[in-house]
This record gives structure tokens, sequence and C-alpha cells, in this order.
């Protein structure tokens, strides 16, 4: 079976586009490097041809709220007919769990977006919802440092590693289209300010986690349950210990 994960290169992708080679299907990483863009639909038609399954992994360059809309609208306008035309079968789109929960947040309102096209293009397909990655806390600390403390809503977190994002991607890539939504999330839940807390701690960063329920996570009031998946989910196998001595084993 021949599959196209497109943004192949990123974190998810090169870890996706390994799993299946490794079981032995033909794998193409696409990527602007590669000749392949969504945004301009340049190598779009060469690259699909004779393409059973589509992964969409890519990403907007730009976080700017105009900028992440177009880049998903564009792609989504470029690459569904492309699908359409090589007679795909199964396309598969990771999202954000809790985007249609946070209007406020220009970022999650383009998923919102990118998750009606496909859902408008009438190819077959399965959108993945996960949580954040832990691969990201270090980041989140810094978007919400304030001098020697890190302002954190106290609303419940449950990340997830990206070695397990990829596996569930490739095992959906694999399966029937679900004309639908999965979740996913890590096997542990806590309060965002704790378990960014637990990270600094584990890196010997001294800066003091401040829990404040008005504390804003990239333009978006945090509720209680904004950032987790409200019913059934299907849950990574790697929790926080384990990611942390990986990513140091990794460093």
């Amino acid at each position: 079976m021949k599959i196209v994960v497109i943004g192949g290169t990123g974190l998810i992708g090169s870890k996706t586009v390994a799993i299946l080679r490794q079981g032995g299907h033909e794998v193409a990483a696409a990527s602007p490097k590669s000749g392949v863009n969504t945004l301009t639909g340049e190598g779009l038609k060469e690259a699909l041809a004779g393409t059973q399954v589509v992964i969409d992994l890519a990403n907007s360059p730009s976080f700017e709220d105009k900028a992440v809309l177009e880049f998903f609208e564009a792609s989504g306008r470029n690459l569904h007919p492309a699908e359409a035309a090589a007679g795909v079968r199964h396309h598969i789109a990771l999202s954000i769990v809790g985007i249609d929960r946070s209007p406020d947040n220009g970022y999650f309102r383009a998923k919102v977006a990118q998750e009606k096209l496909i859902e408008a293009s009438g190819i077959p397909y399965t959108v993945i919802r996960s949580t954040q990655f832990f691969e990201f806390l270090k980041g989140i600390a810094a978007s919400s440092a304030d001098g020697n403390t890190v302002r954190l809503s106290p609303g419940l977190f449950q990340p997830i590693a990206a070695d397990d994002v990829a596996a569930i991607v490739a095992d959906v890539g694999l399966a029937s289209p679900l004309n639908g939504i999965v979740e996913i999330a890590g096997p542990e839940r806590a309060p965002f300010n704790e378990i960014v807390a637990r990270y600094l701690k584990a890196v010997g960063d001294p800066r003091e986690v401040v829990r404040d329920p008005d504390a804003r996570y990239f333009g978006s009031r945090v509720e209680e349950h904004s950032l987790v998946p409200l019913g059934e989910a299907r849950l990574g196998r790697i929790g926080f210990d384990e990611w942390f001595r990986r990513s140091q084993a990794g460093a």
C-alpha cells in the first residue's frame, strides 16, 4: 500500500514514516523540501499518483491568526481535489482536543476550518484529535513565564508523548476510515500547573509555577476541561517519567 505523509519530516511525521516503513509499506515523506507544497499545490499530483492513504501532518509556518487560517484553508483546497483525482481512499489528519471549546484561540479556529474542509471533501476520512505533546512543555513554560514565575491555569491537562501519537497515527492510517473523530491523550491527567511544575523540577529549572485560574494558554482562557477529552479517548502508554527518561537519553 502506498501512503503519503504530508509533513513527513516533522516531529510526528518523521516518527510515523519510520513506523510505517518498518511495517513494509511504501511511504513517501512529502514536504516543501521534497517538492510537495500543499499551500501552493506544487507537486501534489505527482506525489499522490497511485496513493491509497494520505496522512496530513502539515503545520503552518506562522501561528498568527490570519496566516494560520489561510494556511489550513488553502492547503485543504489544494489537497482534497488532488486526492480525489488520485483515488485516495483514506485521508487522516492530526488535530487538537478541545478546538471547538476555545473560540478565542486563532489557531484552534483554523483547525476547526481544516476539519470542516475534510468533512466536506467527500473523501473517506479520520480526524485524530490529540492533547498537547510532552515535547512542548518547555515551550509552554517559556510562553507563560513572568520573570521568575510561570503562571498557569489549574485546568486539567493530559499530555501525550510524540512516540505514542505517531504509533496511533500509523495504526489509524492502516485501518478503515471512521468518517469521524477519534480523540487521543496521555495516560496521566492532572492540573496544568502541576504537570509543568513537575517538568521544571525534573530539568532543574528553579522558576516557581503559580496556580492562576486567569492565566491564558496561547490566548485562551482554560476552564477545567478545556484541554482534555470529554468522553472516551484512546490513551498512549508513555507517562511523564518514561517520556522524561527517554528525552534525556536522547538529548
